[in-house]
């Protein structure tokens, strides 16, 4: 992973395609990701890494990395014209070794699929030994490997063949080169004709015209079922002929858009002296906050050792959490009609959301005195690809952090929170998603979700039960949600940690609370795996906390932190659906396991067309003890969607997250030496006047410009 600051990243946008080993075009597929920049840059090849190297077992992968596995895969016979990489990603060594400071190889896992044959292998590469060390092959029957763009691009020139699906097209007055196609994944209904097949099911939407949103004009009723490998269309699905939206959704129309709002002016964010925080390689300090980032093509933006500088321990740096990502996010619709009960995507599991990042730009994407860092991840033929500032890093201003006017001393103190930003957005097919980590002066951590993009569109038909909202004549957009799930591999002050469970309790009025003011709280400690199921209370203000069973603060308390829920609904479909089986995690709003370091994924690791029953209700069967253990969070948040008019023709962003915040981590308030504006040069003034105005980045006409200070 590479940074740049604002100013530095006009260059690496520009970055130019390397030839590889070859380079298939991505052509013009809803699944990929806008790119303003152009192509995505691939690095240039690079000679391997020499056996014996000791390389960092956690870090993202480099371009050479990419290369280097390319070349032991390719040479131990596991790449042949055919083969296609559906994923290449560190294969991380266990915790407990990690930290002890073992010497460790660097491991990379490859899934490899031969468009061909349909046989697809789970591979281990030994960077610093040069070999192979593992390789599996994957039968399908718990799951295949996820789907290649390859594979969506190719959708077209296969239903281009069958009569069937041009006739379809034709009683609703349309041809295949007037439509544009949703290859979406398949999942798993036990299908007698499915068996042993990998499969992609496809939705039509009527294109008017080239740069039509397509969006606006679903092809309803109907639904082709395409065997990849044998390139053909297996079964048709004409349920229904419904009328095509006519109505255009064309939000980037100026026409569309209307007058533009032109009581806005310019917001400045600037910092004359530059960002407080520094970046070494890919570790972060900022202000008592120090971690490592990384990027994985599956898991997206990682963020690894998070710890922080107690200034009453003499500075001592104290682990929070291990690692942290959102490991898996799945979007159930509730439409049950025979063309579309299957809609259920896992966008990290089946899709490897993390290759569709965006390139972010300064002035829209990010704003302020930002750093950028590239990911860089193997394409489809395995060679390696830059994606120019995948993840944005910046600091904000977050109103007030403590304040107090005293009436008997006279004093009046007030000091301003402060916020340190690391995001990234990823496009999978009509949905925007971008995910914001937020580390507070106090130290609390936030992961918030914000969710855009463009609904996906039926034939509003409510003779067919109330399973949609109609969003603009005869458009619908059926009732959905959307899940991910946090992995929070915690490091509260050590590995010895635990969950309790903490409820707020009214007190029946009656001795002792005569007047019926008393209330208190519940402490359930969680002392397994089956009790670390659990699901978010809001009448009951119900939090986790997860607390050092060998470390107490100066009160003889554990030290902890407390996992705040909102509280949203779990999955809504019924507990005997497939959906409820495949993802199992969507359940319940809490899982705390026993760590194990090949328990990486909640819904199991290979998702597409997975049977179900997999990820954590399998890790959790052994019912292995989570008191006083080296233990993961796998928290359950995301919001079900009924979707409004206001949510089309394009969605304001709608938003989701939870909080972690100290509970008797520290001995007090940890933000007391944070210094007055005053002392920072940011003079207060009671005359609005007298503060003036700065320069700094925005959007006008659609383009993006910056001007003042930039680093």
């Amino acid at each position: 992973m590479t940074t740049t600051s604002a100013q530095d990243s006009q260059h690496s946008q520009h970055s130019q395609h390397a030839t590889g080993v070859g380079h298939e075009p991505h052509g013009n597929d809803p699944h990929r990701a806008h790119d303003p920049h152009g192509a995505h840059a691939i690095a240039p090849a690079a000679s391997a890494p020499s056996p014996g190297t000791t390389l960092d077992p956690l870090r993202g992968l480099t371009a050479d990395e990419i290369t280097a596995a390319r070349e032991i895969l390719a040479a131990a016979g596991h790449v042949g014209a055919s083969t296609r990489f559906v994923y290449l990603g560190v294969d991380e060594p266990a915790k407990a070794d990690v930290l002890a400071g073992a010497e460790l190889p660097r491991i990379v896992r490859a899934l490899l699929l031969d468009r061909t044959s349909g046989a697809s292998h789970d591979v281990r590469v030994s960077l610093t030994a040069g070999e192979v060390v593992r390789a599996e092959a994957i039968d399908g029957s718990n799951g295949q490997a996820p789907i290649l763009d390859l594979e969506f691009e190719a959708i077209s020139g296969m239903l281009a063949q069958e009569q069937e699906w041009h006739a379809a097209l034709a009683k609703r007055g349309i041809t295949h080169d007037q439509v544009a196609l949703a290859p979406l994944s398949a999942g798993n209904y036990g299908f007698e004709g499915e068996r042993g097949r990998r499969v992609i099911r496809v939705l039509a939407f009527m294109q008017q015209f080239e740069q039509d949103h397509c969006w606006a004009h679903p092809v309803d009723g109907l639904c082709a079922y395409v065997d990849m490998i044998e390139g053909r269309m297996f079964e048709l699905i004409d349920h229904q002929v419904f009328d095509i939206p006519a109505e255009g959704g064309n939000f980037d129309d100026p026409e569309v858009q209307g007058p533009p709002l032109d009581t806005l002016k310019p917001i400045a964010i600037t910092q004359p002296e530059g960002p407080s925080f520094t970046v070494d390689g890919d570790e972060v300090s900022w202000a008592n906050w120090r971690f490592s980032i990384a990027f994985d093509a599956r898991e997206g933006l990682v963020l690894r050792r998070i710890r922080f500088a107690d200034a009453d321990q003499g500075g001592a740096e104290r682990d929070i959490i291990y690692r942290a990502s959102i490991a898996e996010m799945v979007v159930p619709y509730g439409d049950p009609s025979p063309a579309r009960f299957w809609q259920n995507y896992f966008d990290t599991g089946e899709y490897i959301y993390g290759r569709y990042a965006n390139s972010l730009s300064l002035g829209c994407d990010c704003l302020g005195e930002i750093r950028y860092f590239d990911a860089t991840l193997a394409d489809e033929l395995g060679n390696p690809r830059v994606i120019p500032n995948a993840i944005c890093m910046h600091e904000e201003d977050f109103g007030t952090l403590w304040k107090h006017t005293d009436i008997y001393t006279g004093s009046s103190e007030v000091r301003r929170q402060r916020r340190l930003v690391i995001s990234f957005f990823t496009t999978v097919g009509n949905y925007d998603y971008g995910f914001y980590w937020y580390l507070y002066l106090d130290g609390t951590i936030e992961c918030e979700a914000k969710l855009t993009g463009v609904l996906f569109t039926s034939a509003y038909n409510p003779a067919a039960g109330d399973y949609a909202s109609e969003v603009a004549p005869g458009l619908g957009a059926p009732y959905h949600q959307h899940l991910f799930s946090a992995r929070l591999d915690m490091m509260v002050d050590g590995v010895a940690n635990a969950v309790d469970e903490v409820d707020a309790v009214r007190v029946p009025m009656g001795p002792g609370n005569e007047y019926g003011n008393a209330f208190t709280k519940r402490t359930t400690r969680l002392r397994t795996e089956s009790e670390g199921a659990r699901d978010a209370d809001v009448a009951a203000g119900r939090a986790w906390h997860i607390v050092n069973t060998e470390k107490q603060n100066r009160l003889g308390r554990p030290v902890g932190y407390e996992l705040l829920a909102q509280g949203s609904p779990t999955l809504m479909a019924d507990p005997g659906s497939v959906i409820a089986q495949r993802a199992g995690f969507t359940r319940k709003h809490l899982w705390v396991t026993r760590y194990a370091p090949d328990e990486r994924y909640p819904a199991g690791d290979l998702v597409n067309q997975n049977p179900g029953g997999d990820g954590l209700p399998r890790y959790t069967a052994a019912d292995r003890s989570i008191d006083g253990e080296d233990i993961v969070l796998w928290h359950t948040f995301g919001p079900t969607h009924f979707p409004r008019v206001e949510d089309w023709p394009v969605m304001p962003v709608d938003y989701a997250k939870f909080t972690l915040k100290p509970y008797g981590f520290f001995g007090r308030n940890p933000a007391l030496n944070v210094p007055s504006s005053e002392a920072l040069g940011m003079a207060c003034h009671t005359d609005a006047a007298a503060q003036g105005s700065g320069s700094g980045c925005g959007c006008e006409s659609g383009a993006c410009t910056c001007s003042g200070h930039s680093h």
